[in-house]
């Protein structure tokens, strides 16, 4: 299987998203979705995730634009997992308005035959026992990216530390980092962090951009100047779906950060994945060209 095949597993929700701009219900969101969206354009995605019956035949669309294997989506009898968030007028705070479940809460991921083969595997944000249980499925020594989220290191953190034990590079915010790791200085919770299993870890500032720690390799990045933020929910996920698609395309990790942050920025200029289902080619270009001439000249 190529070297630009990615396996995705994470949650595939219907959301709700209050904030300045307005209102939107049953949005297509999930870890999984933003990651997929992100970089289904230019690798090959084999996507791992359950809906419901309710799920919408739009939504079943995108996965099979954006996807090159779906025989790990399953849709069962029951309601879609549906979230629903309200942001502050800063946009950087937000409130959960309800946490709905549904099918996911009885998701036991079983990987094909096919795809316990792919070189790498993307765990988007989901419960640590579900990304240790396809960890343990993959065969082969795959690369193993990990995201995961305060609630996680709060609750289950004992698991936790079984996946970062088994992963290769982490993905992770300030907040995040800091709880995990004890500390606030980033460069001492990024070498507690590689203590902890992964050799690479990328320190996600939100929008203060990113930065990369692996070995003694150090790289920053900033981000695009957005004109308009419209909605900054996935834009963690869009940026590791950039990420990852760039580095299983053969890219450096200063690639991989520059179309992260390219992903991002286009992210939050509109609700959900709109902006990232409309861009162009031409777009994502000039934002690459600007950001690799602007910190890496």
């Amino acid at each position: 299987m190529e070297m630009s095949s990615v396996l995705v597993v994470g949650s595939i929700a219907l959301d709700t998203i209050e904030n300045p701009h307005g209102k939107r219900e049953n949005l297509l969101g999930g870890s999984a979705t933003y990651v997929t969206v992100a970089s289904g354009r230019s690798i090959s995605v084999h996507v791992a995730g359950i809906i419901g019956d309710d799920f919408p035949a739009e939504g079943l669309e995108v996965f099979r634009q954006y996807s090159h294997d779906l025989s790990d989506l399953k849709q069962v009898s029951g309601k879609t997992f549906r979230w629903g968030g309200k942001y502050a007028e800063d946009m950087d705070t937000r409130e959960t308005l309800f946490t709905e479940l549904g099918v996911f809460s009885e998701y036991s991921p079983q990987i094909s035959h096919t795809n316990k083969t792919v070189p790498i595997v993307f765990l988007a944000n989901i419960h640590p026992a579900l990304q240790l249980s396809i960890i343990e499925q993959m065969e082969g020594n795959p690369l193993i990216i990990t995201d995961t989220m305060n609630l996680w290191i709060e609750t289950t953190k004992n698991e936790l530390l079984d996946v970062l034990n088994k992963t290769n590079i982490l993905l992770i915010n300030e907040g995040e980092a800091e709880l995990l790791s004890g500390t606030n200085d980033i460069e001492k919770s990024a070498e507690k962090l590689q203590e902890l299993g992964p050799k690479t870890v990328v320190i996600k500032k939100g929008s203060s951009g990113a930065i990369l720690f692996s070995g003694g390799e150090k790289i920053s990045i900033g981000v695009y100047p957005v004109r308009k933020v419209i909605d900054t929910t996935g834009a963690g996920d869009a940026f590791g779906g950039g990420f990852i698609s760039a580095l299983a395309s053969g890219g450096s990790f200063q690639d991989a950060l520059i179309n992260g942050s390219v992903l991002g920025s286009i992210c939050v200029e509109g609700f959900g994945i709109e902006s990232l289902k409309k861009v162009n080619s031409g777009e994502l270009l000039k934002r690459e060209k600007f950001l690799r001439t602007y910190f890496f000249s």
